[in-house]
């Protein structure tokens, strides 16, 4: 199901960029390009939903719509939306991490300024795409009335909270102006991607998009589709999504999600997952489902409970869910996020599936999991990393490892020289790492841009658990100057993943 190639793992926000965030433009262009002179074939990104209070692109109010931060001002510009002015005004002194507060404040006044210049032209376009989305007016009027209010859905009064359809039609009149901007701005940040994606797949890069599992309870979804997720009669989850205790909390985690009813789910036939992935599948070329395993069984934790260990296990829709989805979604979209805990119902459920797992390198020493993350223990049916995300960097990795588990890693991996606590490209223990992964049988190797960049725990993008101070790192014009083609040409052609 996978060709044998590599790629990088770099989120849109952490694209170089004058703008203060990366942006849908002609570095995201460049990026592509070094990829391609590279020898990568893959892109991956973070989710491009619209992030919560804590910038996490993993807890959205839509599971549809896109990050509008992401928009290059740019072409807004060249499009007559906004002055040179305007455009100045969008440029950030600080190129190495993202200020979500004051981008947010400062876009939203460029996005006004930008839909009051919208001509007669610009609106029958937005207008015909509009009516190909099944998602957009529901979440273009929770924008809306969430903006409105300045509360969640679940504290609006009792007719906008049940969706009377008197109550929901006096505001879609009251709010027109509100809910045309919401889909202007979603135009505009699905035609901008369009562009990159089709560039992309021009240069022979496939873009792998990432979906978390679940949605938040402060979404447009829930509030739209309240009867397929299960939840009391005020509209509160009794239970939430999460996971048990595990190698990144002692705790176990609770994410505050509600949890899908998925006998109502089943007798829908499935429909709202499946305009999800349809609509995803028009953004990427693959899609990487996190938290997989939900789907053979998910840990649901009491709202009253004090931590995640209070949860318990509860089966998932399994191979029926696959089944009806497989009738309307090619299977090849999909890449299962196996981690974590793992038992028989959930290897049964990928070899029924046929979809390919993951493997991180950094939770094969010391031995996790039974060595499945060993290089050698990898089948070809895989896409495997240095890290994810939520893991640390290689070199932050390796020097929180005890020294007696560094050096088996780094035996392992054939490396038997100095331990070198610098970072940089050269990093003689980094590059044996990389080495080893792309050596293993996977098919698809990943490697996150600080890990080809050598850098240390600074760089980290997320921190799972800890709520703020995530999401912010950015590649600078320096670094990306730092990055050697040709080195990772020679490394990928050697093990056939060109």
């Amino acid at each position: 199901m996978l060709e044998r190639s590599s790629g990088v793992l770099l989120h849109i926000s952490s694209l170089m960029g004058p703008y203060g965030i990366g942006v849908f433009g002609k570095d995201a262009l460049r990026f592509i390009d070094f990829l391609k002179e590279a020898g990568f074939k893959a892109w991956q990104v973070l989710p491009f939903s619209v992030p919560d209070l804590c910038n996490s692109p993993y807890k959205s109010v839509s599971a549809f719509a896109g990050n509008p931060l992401f928009i290059d001002p740019e072409q807004l510009k060249e499009d007559g939306l906004i002055t040179e002015a305007e455009l100045e005004g969008c440029k950030a002194a600080q190129p190495y991490t993202v200020d979500f507060d004051l981008l947010k404040a400062q876009r939203t006044a460029l996005f006004n300024a930008a839909f009051a210049r919208c001509d007669a032209a610009l609106k029958t376009r937005i207008d015909a795409w509009r009516s190909k989305q099944p998602w957009i007016e529901d979440f273009a009027l929770y924008a809306a009335l969430q903006q409105e209010t300045g509360k969640d859905w679940i504290d609006w009064e009792l007719p906008l909270k049940l969706r009377e359809p008197q109550a929901l039609a006096e505001a879609q009149a009251r709010l027109k102006t509100a809910i045309d901007r919401a889909v202007f701005l979603q135009y505009l940040f699905f035609t901008q991607w369009q562009k990159i994606r089709r560039y992309a797949n021009a240069q022979g890069i496939r873009i792998i998009g990432d979906m978390p599992i679940y949605v938040s309870h402060e979404s447009a979804d829930v509030w739209s589709h309240q009867h397929l997720f299960a939840l009391d009669g005020e509209g509160r989850a009794e239970e939430e999504a999460g996971v048990p205790p595990d190698y990144f909390s002692e705790d176990g985690q609770r994410w505050g999600n509600p949890l899908y009813d998925w006998a109502a789910m089943k007798a829908d036939g499935y429909r709202w997952w499946i305009e999800r992935l349809q609509t995803a599948g028009a953004l990427f070329d693959r899609i990487r489902i996190d938290h997989f395993r939900a789907f053979s069984a998910y840990w649901a934790v009491p709202a009253a409970a004090a931590t995640a260990k209070e949860g318990q296990w509860k089966a998932g829709p399994g191979m029926d869910f696959f089944n009806t989805v497989f009738q309307k979604i090619d299977k090849n979209l999909l890449i299962a996020e196996d981690l974590g805990v793992q038992d028989d119902a959930l290897r049964a459920l990928l070899k029924e599936t046929e979809l390919p797992g993951m493997r991180v390198l950094q939770f094969a020493f010391p031995g996790m999991d039974n060595g499945i993350h060993l290089p050698h223990n990898y089948s070809a049916n895989t896409v495997a990393y240095t890290g994810t995300h939520d893991n640390n960097t290689l070199l932050g990795y390796l020097w929180e490892l005890t020294p007696e588990d560094r050096r088996y890693a780094l035996d392992y991996c054939g490396y038997h020289g100095k331990i070198w606590k610098e970072g940089g490209t050269q990093n003689p223990a980094i590059r044996a790492l990389i080495r080893a992964l792309w050596a293993s049988h996977a098919a698809l190797t990943m490697v996150p841009i600080q890990d080809l960049l050598g850098f240390g725990g600074d760089t980290k993008m997320n921190h799972p658990g800890i709520a703020k101070g995530n999401w912010g790192y950015r590649l600078t014009e320096e670094a990306f100057a730092q990055l050697k083609p040709a080195e990772y040409r020679t490394l990928s052609a050697l093990y056939n993943r060109i």
